[in-house]
């Protein structure tokens, strides 16, 4: 008998590291306006090619074309790209904020801005998003007021989580936008229960689950699948594949041989694989999921095909593990240049106008942050004393507290 060969294992590595340039050809695009756009009733099954293809609606001269394009809307698309010039603007503003120590951490979402924004513009008031810490474009859309988040960053006599949650990690029920897990593979089986729960309550509200590549190997992930296909919760099961994982490369979590999207139709469930900064394809898929789901069809799931332009966190430093110059080479572009350019070839936006709200929005932020910062801090003699931040959280005071409130005099 022949000796066999030892046993060894197979450890994905990233195909670019600092030093030398990423080989972006393990990305599997495909031109824009190629993808068959199938009909919302769909057999999940039948959505195998396309979980394999890629979504895309703009062309390499801002056109937008094939199946997926949206009807022309010239104010919404409008409102979309001032909403991500935003988000990425005031993004850099808190980091500023953050290096004056002025809040403990912060994380960006740079190059991610076209998700949450068109996202939000197609789903309906009253629908929730569990979103992950780079979806504060959500909030944007929402038009949630500027200094109720940065005061809740602050955690100062204004924050709204009276001091209960992390920077970043938000909560605003009433723009349908549940607070935030660090653990962020929880998302998914909160948000199918909520699904759940809508649909046993004769409801019409859909969810809408957000997790990244890295949270798609954890356990979390697989249970709310099976959860969602069994029930055919109305779901949407959001995918951000930026590529990393905190300093892990997206083929550790298993994207090296097969998509993210393509777990789905082994769960049962309709897949689409989207270029996440294309506004346009965004918005069209999202608006097909939201149909599916609200027409009692079922989950979709959609992986997002974008790229972590910036750190991870204002804690970490991506020149120690990926090139400094993989942002510029990445494939799929800007989202918001991409947009710019659509509606500039459409007559509806010109760089003079880009550079008036540009102005506008930094002096709106600014404005918004100083207000924000006038505004007493923990452990400052004009914040809420312990007892009062925390008085709602109980249904009888405690003891102790109680005490310190009649020590405080409050």
């Amino acid at each position: 008998m022949s000796q066999s060969k030892p046993l060894s294992l197979h450890v994905p590595e990233p195909t670019g590291r600092p030093g030398c340039k990423t080989d972006f050809s393990y990305l599997q695009l495909s031109p824009a306006g190629a993808v068959p756009r199938p009909p919302v009733d769909v057999a999940p099954i039948d959505t195998g090619a396309i979980a394999s293809s890629l979504i895309s609606v703009l062309d390499a001269d801002g056109n937008a074309v094939g199946p997926w394009a949206p009807e022309p809307d010239r104010e919404l698309f409008r409102f979309g790209l001032r909403t991500m010039m935003k988000t990425r603007i005031f993004d850099a503003r808190m980091v500023i904020a953050q290096r004056q120590k002025k809040m403990s951490f912060y994380m960006i979402s740079l190059g991610e801005e076209a998700l949450g924004t068109a996202q939000a513009l197609a789903l309906q008031d009253g629908d929730m998003h569990f979103p992950t810490y780079r979806q504060q474009s959500l909030l944007f859309a929402k038009q949630v007021p500027l200094v109720e988040m940065i005061c809740q960053l602050l955690s100062n006599e204004r924050d709204p989580l009276k001091g209960r949650q992390l920077p970043v990690m938000y909560s605003v029920r009433r723009a349908g936008f549940f607070t935030i897990s660090g653990n962020l593979a929880t998302q998914y089986p909160q948000a199918v229960g909520w699904a759940m729960a809508s649909a046993i309550k004769g409801d019409t509200k859909i969810a809408s689950a957000w997790i990244g590549d890295g949270a798609t190997a954890e356990s979390d992930f697989s249970t709310a699948l099976t959860f969602a296909h069994v029930y055919r919760a109305p779901v949407i099961l959001n995918v951000v594949n930026n590529q990393w994982a905190i300093s892990t490369f997206q083929a550790i979590a298993g994207g090296e041989s097969v998509t993210f999207a393509t777990r789905g139709i082994g769960s049962g469930i309709a897949s689409l694989r989207v270029d996440g900064n294309d506004f346009l394809a965004v918005l069209s898929a999202s608006r097909w999921a939201a149909e599916r789901a609200r027409s009692n069809l079922g989950p979709a799931l959609i992986e997002w095909v974008t790229y972590r332009a910036g750190p991870h966190s204002t804690s970490d430093d991506p020149g120690r593990y990926r090139p400094a110059d993989d942002v510029s080479r990445f494939p799929l572009g800007d989202p918001i240049a991409r947009l710019r350019k659509h509606l500039t070839n459409l007559g509806w936006w010109s760089d003079e106008e880009n550079d008036a709200v540009q102005a506008e929005l930094e002096a709106e932020i600014l404005a918004a942050q100083k207000e924000a910062e006038s505004y007493g801090i923990l452990g400052d003699e004009r914040a809420p004393s312990a007892a009062t931040m925390f008085e709602d959280v109980y249904k009888e005071m405690p003891e102790h507290l109680r005490r310190q409130r009649q020590e405080l005099g409050v």
